[in-house]
């Protein structure tokens, strides 16, 4: 699976317990029912979801979008 924007912080976090780190880098609270898309914008964005993917080791090279 691939994390996206509209995807809520706490469901990525309680999935992917080492995603955390990555949202303590960025500032983003673990239990945020919000989705990525409400945190950071543009630029930001764009790199909070590679780091995410990076970390859970997934890309849409290897998955599919939903899947």
């Amino acid at each position: 699976m691939v994390i996206t924007m509209e995807m809520p912080v706490s469901g990525i976090a309680n999935s992917w317990d080492e995603t955390k780190e990555v949202f303590k880098k960025y500032g983003i609270p673990v239990g945020s029912i919000k989705a990525l898309k409400e945190h950071l914008q543009d630029k930001g964005l764009d790199l909070l979801i590679s780091d995410l993917n990076k970390t859970i080791g997934s890309s849409e090279a290897t998955c599919t979008v939903g899947g």
